[in-house]
């Protein structure tokens, strides 16, 4: 099985994502948190965890991993130094830990709305700093996937989704169909190279991640 480090392990996708992992034939989770105190969480569930910083330096978590999904993320509403911080700079850092660890493939978990921040005033910072991130993967040599979901919700997945890059008003996707569409671009046949956007839809998410 192909050790998986989940970078952002401990948010709201990381979570439901280690979860999945952990219950599949084909990957084994590695959930990097930032503290003790949330190892505990992970553990009690059998998945491995390994303390790193995405504002230090986090390189040991690294040490035998096959395959990284950095679903980590300042969220859209703290401040510039944090998401500067955690969505670009600790992404890149990331990347570069990826690279010298000769990483199979690199699953990024990006934001609709990244190819033109601008157009989002009230979250331009933030997509700044992901299309940072994403331009720096796609530079980077490694195998990467990445995967630009519209708004998120907690509603229960329905293994749904379709490719946009024009959303409709109030298109959302669950957090757990995004989950999965993460661990499906584990695969190094996957959505090869590929950049998606995609929201709530009539299409197997699988099937659709198999034909990108």
């Amino acid at each position: 099985m192909e050790k998986v480090l989940i970078i952002g392990a401990n948010g709201n996708t990381g979570r439901i994502l280690s979860e999945i992992i952990s219950k599949n034939d084909f990957y084994k989770p590695v959930a990097m948190v930032r503290k003790e105190s949330q190892k505990e969480l992970f553990e009690k569930k059998d998945i491995k965890t390994c303390l790193g910083d995405l504002e230090q330096n986090f390189k040991s978590c690294f040490e035998g991993i096959n395959k990284v999904i950095f679903a980590a993320g300042s969220g859209g509403h703290t401040g510039d130094d944090k998401t500067e911080a955690v969505d670009k700079k600790g992404a890149i850092k990331a990347i570069d830990f990826a690279k010298e660890h000769s990483i199979k493939k690199f699953v990024m978990l990006s934001s609709m709305g990244t190819e033109s921040p601008e157009q989002v005033p009230e979250l331009e910072t933030y997509l700044k700093a992901k299309k940072a991130a994403d331009k720096h993967l796609i530079e980077s040599g490694l195998n990467y996937s990445i995967l630009r979901p519209g708004s998120l919700s907690d509603e229960k997945g329905t293994s749904k989704i379709k490719l946009t890059d024009q959303p409709a008003q109030g298109e959302t996707i669950p957090r757990e169909d995004v989950a999965h569409a993460l661990m499906y671009c584990l695969n190094d046949n996957h959505a090869d190279r590929k950049i998606f956007n995609f929201v709530s839809g009539s299409k197997d998410i699988l099937t659709t991640i198999k034909n990108l």
